[in-house]
């Protein structure tokens, strides 16, 4: 009786502890599905960053671009009026227009 009794808690052992490892193993199974669904999610999102970023890099070279040509046809219209402007006088001796309005210096006047 002794002896069924022992074999009776050993195989009771047994039988928890095969339940056990078979609950860790679908506890395991359920964790690496999830861990790939979400490495899956993870990458998608990674991708879909990527590929915002790429747009906007897109964008950012064509606005860009668009500036440097307004830029240049900006600058070709103020080349092509500034030769069409009438030129200062040349020998304006530091004075506005050439004369002097109301500054007066002591070398100004020649003191003979």
């Amino acid at each position: 009786q002794e002896r069924r009794e022992r074999e009776r808690k050993l195989s009771k052992e047994m039988a928890e502890k095969a339940t056990r490892e078979l609950e860790k193993m679908q506890l395991q199974e359920k964790a690496e599905v999830k861990y790939k669904e979400w490495l899956k999610k993870k990458r998608a999102e990674e991708a879909e960053k990527k590929k915002k970023e790429k747009e906007k890099e897109k964008e950012r070279e064509a606005e860009l671009q668009e500036k440097k040509a307004r830029s240049e046809k900006i600058f070709k219209e103020w080349l092509h009026n500034a030769r069409n402007k009438p030129r200062p006088v040349l020998n304006g001796y530091g004075f506005p227009r050439g004369n002097s309005a109301g500054l007066y210096f002591y070398y100004t006047y020649m003191v003979t």
